[in-house]
């Protein structure tokens, strides 16, 4: 089972692996009402690595991005559910709007997104090249996102 980290652990962490001759997978977003969509991506993205860190949006940040009412699962839960699915080795909450911050400390072999940014810029995609990473999209799995679940969830009859 993975553990929640501070970004202070995850970097300790980080060096050794490097040392060892390790790849990491490091990706990050919302994970707001963990579904098996957010599963599927997270077992494709370890699969290209040794490990895989989580970053995780802190809830100021969920808010910003996302809009009001979100999240609705906060940060610090969202991160220990993360933390006990299979692929993940660990989660980190962050608080700004994009990773940069966690990409620099942890200078991930592999960084994974959403295939939707096959079409749109990907803010961390420089940063990840500077340093020699490789950046990786992977296609979300059919009709499995947070916001239909929502809307599903709103649609329910009122008892």
């Amino acid at each position: 089972m993975g553990q929640v980290l501070t970004l202070h652990r995850a970097k300790i962490i980080r060096d050794a692996m490097h040392t060892a001759g390790h790849k990491l997978v490091f990706t990050n977003g919302h994970f707001d009402l963990l579904h098996v969509g957010h599963l599927d991506y997270l077992e494709k993205a370890r699969a290209l690595g040794d490990a895989l860190f989580v970053g995780v949006n802190g809830d100021p940040s969920s808010e910003r991005l996302k809009g009001s009412g979100r999240p609705i699962v906060p940060a610090a839960e969202r991160a220990r559910l993360l933390a006990a699915l299979v692929p993940v080795t660990a989660a980190i909450i962050f608080e700004d709007d994009t990773a940069d911050e966690l990409i620099r400390a942890l200078r991930p072999d592999v960084y994974v997104k959403g295939g939707d940014y096959a079409h749109k810029p990907l803010p961390e995609r420089t940063l990840v090249e500077s340093y020699g990473g490789q950046v990786h999209l992977i296609d979300f799995l059919p009709d499995h996102s947070t916001t239909q679940l929502i809307q599903r969830i709103r649609a329910l009859p009122r008892i």
